[in-house]
C-alpha cells in the first residue's frame, strides 16, 4: 500500500469493528421490527444528508452557502451524531484532501489503493497526517475558534451513547440496533464510497487535478455527493449536479432552504466558469 510502516489506529479500529459487529444482530428475527428501520433511514436522513452533507460538507468545510447561527449549531449537533468525528476534525481533514487530492499528503487519496481510501486511512496511523487536535485546529481555524466545535469534537461518541438510550428507552433493543449501529454502518460505507468509488470509476465532466469522478450511483446513496468531479473543480459550489439529468437531493433540500429564505449567500458556478474547465 505504501512504503512507510503504518500502526494499526488501535481506538478507531475497535470502534468500526464492533459497530460492524453489532450491527449484525439486525439479521436475528427478535431484532429486526419495520418501526427499527424507518428510524435508522430517519437517522440517515437527518445525520448522513442533513449533518454531514449539508452542514459539515457543504457549508462548514467549503462555505457553499450560510445559515442562521441556530441553524448551523443544531446541524452540527445533528451531523455529530453520524459518528464520523466532530465538525472541527471532519472539516479539517477535508480540505487537506481537497489541498492534496490524490498525491503526497491526502489523508485518504487513491493513490495508495481503494481500501486505503475507502477505511485504511482511519484503521492505521499515518505519520504523512497526524489526527490531533493541533493538525485539525491548523486546516480548521474558524472552527476551533469556537468552544462549541470544540465541545462536539471532544464528546461525539458520548452524544451517541445519548442517542442509543433514547432509542432503547422509547423503542427497545430494536431501535438501538437498527437506529445506531445498522444506521452508522450505512452511513459510514455512503461517505466512504465518496472517497473510493467517486475517485475510480464514472465519468468526468471537468479538467482537474486528481482522480475524482461523477458516479451515478453514489451520488444516489449520498443524496448528491457522488458527483465529485463536478465539487473538486467546483468546491466551493452548493451544488454537485451540475447537470439536469445529476440528481443531487442535497441541493433540493438547499434549494429549499433558500426559498424559505434560510440559507444564504448561495455559490453555484456560472455557465462561463463551467465551460472553462470542461474537460476536452
Amino acid at each position: 500500500m505504501n512504503s512507510v510502516p503504518l500502526k494499526v489506529a488501535w481506538p478507531t479500529a475497535i470502534w468500526l469493528t464492533s459497530v460492524h459487529a453489532l450491527a449484525l444482530l439486525a439479521c436475528l428475527p427478535q431484532f429486526f421490527s419495520w418501526s427499527g428501520v424507518a428510524v435508522a433511514a430517519l437517522l440517515y436522513l437527518a445525520t448522513g444528508i442533513l449533518g454531514i452533507n449539508l452542514l459539515y460538507h457543504r457549508t462548514l468545510t467549503h462555505r457553499g452557502l450560510e445559515l442562521p447561527k441556530g441553524v448551523e449549531y443544531t446541524l452540527a449537533l445533528v451531523g455529530s451524531l453520524a459518528a464520523q468525528g466532530g465538525p472541527i476534525s471532519w472539516v479539517a481533514t477535508h480540505r487537506v484532501h481537497h489541498a492534496k487530492s490524490d498525491r503526497e499528503g491526502d489523508p485518504h487519496g487513491t493513490d495508495r489503493g481503494l481500501f486505503w481510501a475507502h477505511m485504511g486511512w482511519m484503521l492505521f496511523k499515518d505519520p504523512r497526517f497526524s489526527k490531533d487536535s493541533a493538525t485539525f485546529a491548523r486546516y480548521a481555524p474558524d472552527l476551533h475558534g469556537q468552544a462549541y466545535y470544540r465541545f462536539l469534537d471532544r464528546w461525539f461518541i458520548v452524544l451517541q451513547v445519548v442517542l442509543g438510550l433514547a432509542l432503547l428507552a422509547i423503542g427497545g433493543w430494536s431501535w438501538v440496533i437498527w437506529g445506531v449501529f445498522v444506521r452508522l454502518v450505512v452511513t459510514y460505507h455512503i461517505t466512504w464510497s465518496v472517497n473510493s468509488a467517486a475517485h475510480a470509476w464514472g465519468y468526468r465532466t471537468y479538467q482537474t487535478k486528481d482522480r475524482s469522478t461523477n458516479n451515478w450511483w453514489v451520488a444516489l446513496l449520498a443524496a448528491g455527493e457522488g458527483w465529485h468531479n463536478n465539487h473538486h473543480a467546483f468546491p466551493t459550489s452548493a451544488r454537485h449536479g451540475l447537470r439536469r439529468r445529476e440528481f443531487d437531493l442535497t441541493w433540493l433540500i438547499i434549494s429549499a432552504l433558500a426559498a424559505l429564505g434560510v440559507a444564504r449567500e448561495i455559490v453555484v458556478p456560472t455557465a462561463s466558469q463551467r465551460e472553462r474547465r470542461a474537460a476536452a
